[in-house]
């Protein structure tokens, strides 16, 4: 399994060279946090940028889900500036809420003569709770006003968006078209309410490249479901989930070379960031990777996956070292995919469990030490075909319920 350190990637993105142009970052307090900690982001796009986004798969959807889905369809993708605020998800909030969402984007247009369909918004926080916007245009007014008032970069800009996370998640790449560099970037929350098809997960990354809101629709999906599509914490699909990607590059638009050059640099970034979230899971202590093979087809194969990361079974007998191989063979049974458990195979960190219908003869106390470790990695042959697929998880722990149960309160 190679090695990934979140530090390092951290560390590579907080440089100012990293980062591409065409974005200037503002965040700090804007008095929703009780502790006067960051919660408000402001991006502003000089002078403007293409967009695309995916989001939550929720049937409960947040304001400002709602509405930034509809202002990239008013503008086909033209975006004038980013606005985010955390300690409150403005979600279920009722007309008030879309009142709120609203009254931020008009805060955001106003100082740069944009149209409101022009801001892009976000939100993420405490359910159900109404959103005091005016906190938040008054901080965006100030801001406009004296904006050296503001903390400036993206590291600042991560860590304004946070909430029950432990540290800012940013990470960074450049490719080369036509000796020119260009720059792909981004951050991330997200520690729980974390799983596959859009998680309380918000992810924004920015490019310099010159390319179509149309290139960047596909080029974010392709990307999503390489990477914040296959993580897992607690199987809570959250109701404010965005993934956004800007970019703010002009010229002559990259051809078939460059755009895959774009795709494999943007590949890179969220699946960076998609395992810092997993590695920052609430209460976690190891990262998880569940390798399915053999499987029939492809969908058999991402069923199965999906079911033995998401099971609080096998996540807790991660969490002890425990190698028991029959929940993971559970999980796999019961996830819809078609195979014969008698013909299957399991491994934990490289250690043969069961084979053919027989657990394998092994040591407990070598077993444990091997799974006593940051990284796990979970093997399944289902022996059945050649379809493969993966899913990144995190172990589950006595910490996950102390934090949840007293988010609120």
């Amino acid at each position: 399994m190679k090695p990934f350190s979140a530090a390092a990637a951290v560390a590579a993105a907080s440089q100012p060279g990293a980062w591409p142009a065409g974005f200037h970052f503002f965040a700090g307090p804007c008095g929703l946090k009780k502790n006067g900690a960051p919660d408000l982001l402001w991006v502003v796009a000089q002078p403007s940028a293409r967009a695309a986004a995916v989001f939550t798969t929720n049937r409960l959807q947040a304001a400002p889900v709602r509405l930034s889905r509809r202002h990239l369809a008013a503008t086909a993708g033209r975006v004038r500036a980013l606005v985010v605020n955390s300690g409150n998800a403005n979600c279920a909030t009722g007309a008030a809420g879309d009142r709120a969402a609203r009254a931020m984007a008009r805060a955001a247009a106003a100082p740069l003569g944009a149209r409101p369909e022009e801001i892009f918004i976000a939100s993420t926080g405490v359910i159900g709770v109404p959103l005091p916007s005016a906190k938040i245009s008054r901080q965006l007014a100030a801001w406009a006003a004296d904006p050296a008032a503001a903390g400036d970069g993206p590291v600042a800009a991560a860590s304004a968006i946070l909430t029950t996370d432990t540290r800012p998640k940013l990470a960074a790449a450049s490719f080369t078209w036509r000796r020119r560099r260009y720059r792909i970037a981004g951050f991330a929350k997200g520690a729980g309410m974390i799983h596959p098809r859009m998680a309380t997960m918000l992810a924004f990354l920015f490019t310099d490249a010159p390319l179509p809101a149309a290139v960047l629709r596909r080029a974010l999906a392709i990307a999503v479901e390489q990477s914040f599509h296959r993580i897992t914490v607690d199987g809570d699909t959250s109701t404010n989930d965005t993934v956004a990607l800007f970019a703010s590059g002009v010229g002559p638009a990259l051809d078939a070379a460059g755009r895959q050059a774009f795709q494999r640099g943007l590949n890179q970034v969220a699946a960076s960031l998609a395992r810092q979230i997993v590695l920052d899971g609430e209460g976690a202590r190891r990262f998880v990777t569940v390798q399915v093979e053999g499987a029939r087809t492809p969908a058999d194969a991402d069923r199965a996956a999906r079911a033995i990361a998401h099971s609080p079974l096998v996540k807790t007998a991660v969490a002890g070292a425990d190698p028991n191989w029959g929940r993971i063979l559970c999980a796999a049974g019961y996830s819809g995919a078609r195979f014969d458990p008698a013909q299957a195979r399991v491994w934990c960190n490289g250690l043969a469990l069961y084979r053919r219908g027989r657990a394998l003869p092994f040591s407990e106390a070598q077993a444990h030490r091997r799974l006593d470790a940051a990284q796990v990695e979970i093997r399944v042959d289902l022996a059945a075909g050649r379809a493969a697929s993966w899913m990144w998880t995190c172990d589950l722990t006595d910490e996950y319920i102390r934090i949840n149960a007293s988010y609120r309160t």
